[in-house]
């Protein structure tokens, strides 16, 4: 989402001296991707990021495969993933390709003896269940049920949660994830047709410059491998920073969606987008108004994608016997549709309270032994009538 901020205190122009009023000089980061033609920021630490004073690789987390090639339609009981104290150790990846990783968490804490930085990609969060606030070096960023939390990669955070039940959606992409271009204009502004502008995002605020010395632990993931860190400094030793290049927040519930006379296709649901895939809100919306409209989604190949839909909220009018948390995968080349039933259901129907978030990566996922644990028997045969 390129749209210029800035918090705190920065000089007059990029590149030159800036005294600290203690003596010396701010010390300045350049925090960006693509080799210094994406997106970046500038950043004024008290003191030099680099200042490490040990390294220890802890462990490799890369994803143990059940299922390599799949053509099969899944489900999942995405509520059955248990509750862990630490944030890290909750994660559960479930899905991967090449472009990303899909996977849920419900951590009862972040765990107050770390900082985490995922190197290898940008990681989108979606927040099911919980509350609360997410530090990093660019401010803090408030968080409740329906946020979608996006971090660049290579950001420092922390996350600090009002209570112990917090249920957490996110995807590891390894490009850029950013909004739908077509709802763009040339100069980066959203188009008045888009389902959302500036005012739906929340940028960083309250920046808080942390004057601390001492064993900071940053926990870094990279090619799949979680090293440590120890910082001399605390990572959010800044006074001030400006750029295009961090994270920010938006609630799925201020999408707002686009209606047809008859059923609209779901791309009008997209809510972002990369290299490798797309992601869409399903929302509380109005239905079709055609006379003989049916608002129920037609039956549709995924020739060129897999289908990941992520149940949040409400009564999904496609699916029978669905509940929230639940996962369901329809891998490309395969038909699918609604269940029995959904579609006479649906006509006559004038709005729909369902919530949820859609995945659509354009390469083939593969299963992990962690999905397994949670798969739903004989989904495939769901179709089947009696």
């Amino acid at each position: 989402m390129p749209r210029y901020h800035t918090l705190g205190k920065i000089p007059s122009k990029r590149h030159i001296t800036f005294d600290n009023p203690n003596g010396g000089l701010y010390q300045e980061e350049l925090f960006g991707t693509s080799g210094f033609a994406g997106m970046s920021s500038l950043i004024y630490h008290l003191y030099p990021p680099t200042v490490v004073s040990e390294v220890k690789r802890l462990e490799d987390v890369t994803p143990e495969i059940a299922i390599e090639k799949n053509m099969q339609a899944l489900s999942f009981q995405g509520f059955s993933v248990p509750q862990e104290d630490d944030y890290l150790k909750s994660r559960k990846t479930l899905f991967v390709n090449s472009d990303l990783h899909i996977g849920l968490a419900a951590p009862t804490a972040f765990s107050d003896g770390y900082f985490y930085r995922n190197s290898d990609a940008d990681e989108m969060l979606f927040v099911h269940e919980g509350s609360g606030t997410m530090y990093t070096m660019y401010g803090e960023l408030d968080f409740s049920y329906g946020d979608y939390l996006i971090i660049p990669r290579g950001t420092t955070y922390q996350l600090r949660f009002d209570s112990e039940a917090n249920r957490l959606l996110y995807i590891e992409s390894f490009s850029e994830i950013s909004t739908p271009r077509r709802y763009r204009n040339d100069y980066g502004q959203f188009l008045e047709h888009s389902p959302f502008c500036e005012r739906d995002f929340r940028l960083p605020k309250n920046l808080t410059t942390h004057d601390e010395k001492g064993a900071f632990r940053v926990i870094s993931k990279k090619q799949g491998v979680l090293w440590e860190y120890t910082h001399a400094n605390h990572p959010f030793d800044v006074v001030g920073w400006d750029g295009f290049n961090y994270p920010y927040a938006f609630s799925i519930h201020d999408f707002e969606p686009i209606t047809g006379r008859i059923h609209m296709p779901p791309p009008i649901h997209q809510q972002w987008e990369s290299a490798g895939f797309v992601v869409c809100s399903f929302v509380p919306r109005m239905y079709d108004y055609h006379p003989k409209a049916i608002p129920a989604p037609y039956h549709h190949s995924n020739v060129d994608s897999e289908e990941i839909l992520y149940y949040v909220d409400g009564d999904f009018m496609s699916r029978n016997n669905i509940q929230k948390g639940q996962i369901t995968l329809h891998p490309g080349g395969i038909p699918h549709g609604p269940h029995p039933g959904a579609i006479e259901r649906s006509v006559g129907k004038t709005h729909t309270e369902e919530l949820a978030v859609m995945i659509d990566p354009f390469k083939p996922l593969a299963i992990t032994k962690q999905a397994m644990d949670l798969q739903v028997d004989d989904y495939y045969k769901s179709w089947i009538t009696h």
